[in-house]
């Protein structure tokens, strides 16, 4: 038994997905299971369809187990969202290898850019540039670029996504000091942002913009598809436009003292924030705020946390349970070998799990409130309390759902 562990968004799941999956498999994993972001994602935005609906489908098509990592870390620099996935991860205790893609598809490549920005993260030289208006990814870039050369700085230009997130995932590995082996896979023809289609792979960014404009079938898995297409059909797929007036009153009501407490907000941006206010738009607004030290995916990430009520504090602990969100026949497997290992709690019940701790009841609370927002980022809105009352997504060649250690 080996187990292979994915940190993924599937927003939505398509065939470089797929793709990523199958070569996991080829590579000895004989289980799969994800650490997903839940109804929000995290460059700042809603997730397009329903989380339970995109776990689902990720079963269907090759992972066997899909964990939700808790709103507030999905909402969190490329750094804490690959830390707190490691987290559970390792907490888990039986997952031997973390697998994921990127643009480089050279292991060691990407492990050196690691330790080289680990290194100059360092140095009084990025708290100088830092000090002076750069934002931290391109002053990390820079030094790279000084200290170690043009190809590995350009591991970590903004287009390479998948790079940039590779290479926190491995850092995340070496802080906590985990076992778990990196594997990467090359991705394969479209890239992260790519708006272009290659062969019949693109990016989950081209599949959501052209959503109600294309026939994007021979893009994604057929099951895939069709529940995008029902989404769309029934109104039930989420976009922020639909939270534009929800937004622009929760920020035009809030103070420099709460922005404060907002994660990331520092060095005075909760001034820039609040006089950002007077816009009449969200996308005005972000373009008061932005500048060259702020970039527009952190703006978006504090709007969001804001409007959830996600503080610093809030991110002073690592995830302290793990929720399932869906499940297959070999998902039990792993489920019964983490339930001898793991070090924090497993559940599908996030009423259940809220009961552990106060740090898993402000968790299970402030996830139950973001998705009653995320409700309503949909062409027709859900009701309140979805998410304490959701069921896991269980596929039908299980042989018994009681089967499940919970």
């Amino acid at each position: 038994m080996k187990v292979a562990g994915i940190v993924c968004e599937y927003n939505p799941f398509h065939n470089g997905h797929k793709y990523h999956i199958r070569k996991t498999r080829e590579n000895g994993a004989t289980h799969i299971v994800a650490v997903m972001s839940g109804n929000f994602v995290q460059r700042g935005d809603v997730a397009i369809m329903d989380k339970f609906e995109r776990a689902r489908i990720a079963v269907q098509n090759g992972v066997d187990l899909v964990i939700e990592l808790p709103v507030p870390y999905v909402l969190s620099s490329a750094e804490g969202f690959s830390r707190a996935a490691m987290y559970i991860f390792n907490s888990l205790g039986c997952v031997d290898e973390l697998s994921f893609g990127s643009e480089c598809g050279d292991l060691e490549k990407l492990i050196e850019a690691a330790h080289a920005t680990i290194k100059v993260a360092d140095t009084p030289e990025l708290k100088y540039m830092l000090d002076n208006g750069a934002s931290f990814p391109a002053a990390v870039q820079e030094l790279v670029e000084q200290n170690y050369g043009k190809a590995m700085s350009d591991l970590l230009e903004v287009s390479n996504a998948n790079n940039i997130l590779a290479i926190e995932y491995i850092k995340a590995i070496s802080f906590l000091n985990s076992k778990i082996v990196p594997f990467t896979v090359k991705r394969k023809n479209a890239g992260h942002d790519d708006i272009n289609v290659k062969e019949n792979f693109a990016s989950a960014s081209f599949i959501r913009q052209n959503v109600t404009d294309i026939n994007y079938s021979d893009l994604m898995p057929a099951d895939s598809f069709k529940t995008l297409s029902e989404a769309v059909r029934t109104g039930k797929y989420a976009s922020m436009a639909n939270l534009e007036k929800a937004i622009m009153y929760s920020m035009r009501t809030t103070s420099p003292a709460k922005l404060r407490e907002v994660p990331d907000v520092a060095q005075g941006l909760e001034n820039r924030i609040f006089e950002a206010r007077t816009a009449s738009t969200v996308s005005e607004m972000m373009d008061m705020i932005k500048n060259k030290r702020y970039t527009l995916a952190r703006i978006r990430r504090i709007i969001l946390c804001s409007i959830l009520g996600i503080t610093t504090d809030d991110l002073k602990t690592p995830p302290v349970y793990a929720r399932i969100l869906a499940v297959n026949e070999r998902g039990t497997d792993i489920l019964h070998k983490a339930k001898e290992k793991s070090r924090i709690p497993m559940g599908t019940s996030l009423a259940r799990l809220s009961e552990i701790n106060a740090v898993a009841k402000r968790l299970a609370e402030l996830e139950s409130f973001s998705t009653d927002i995320y409700n309503l980022a949909l062409g027709v809105p859900d009701p309140v309390g979805t998410d304490y009352r959701a069921k896991v997504s269980v596929v039908p060649n299980i042989k018994n759902s009681q089967n499940i250690p919970l």
